[in-house]
């Protein structure tokens, strides 16, 4: 394979790493048991503003990605430690983070209720 077979093959091989950084923050998100609304404020942003990045409308900027890191308790690092692609929780987390908040709040109810 030469140089331009490799550059080929790698841009057909794109990952959505906005889509992921979404997913990841819920995963975290909701791992330490926090709304978006509940985070947003606690990081000095208006309501929605984690409800944003989740939903790809927005990315936080790099003093905020550090804030948002600080709040959940992980390094820079270990956020972006994606959970691989086939495993169980990452297709929980996937079809939790498309719940509204009332739901995923029901969701957390009944999972604390079964400890």
């Amino acid at each position: 394979m030469d140089l331009y077979d490799h550059k080929k093959k790698k841009a057909n091989e794109f990952v959505d790493y906005e889509t992921k950084f979404a997913e990841r923050l819920s995963q975290l998100r909701l791992i330490h048991k926090a709304s978006c609304r509940e985070m947003s404020l606690a990081l000095g942003q208006s309501e929605g503003y984690i409800n944003k990045i989740e939903n790809g409308k927005t990315l936080p900027s790099m003093q905020n990605f550090f804030y948002i890191c600080n709040y959940l308790d992980v390094t820079p690092e270990e956020f972006f430690t994606f959970f691989p692609e086939d495993s169980k929780n990452q297709r929980f987390f996937d079809k939790f983070a498309r719940l509204s908040e009332k739901q995923q709040e029901h969701i957390l109810l009944f999972i604390e209720d079964l400890q």
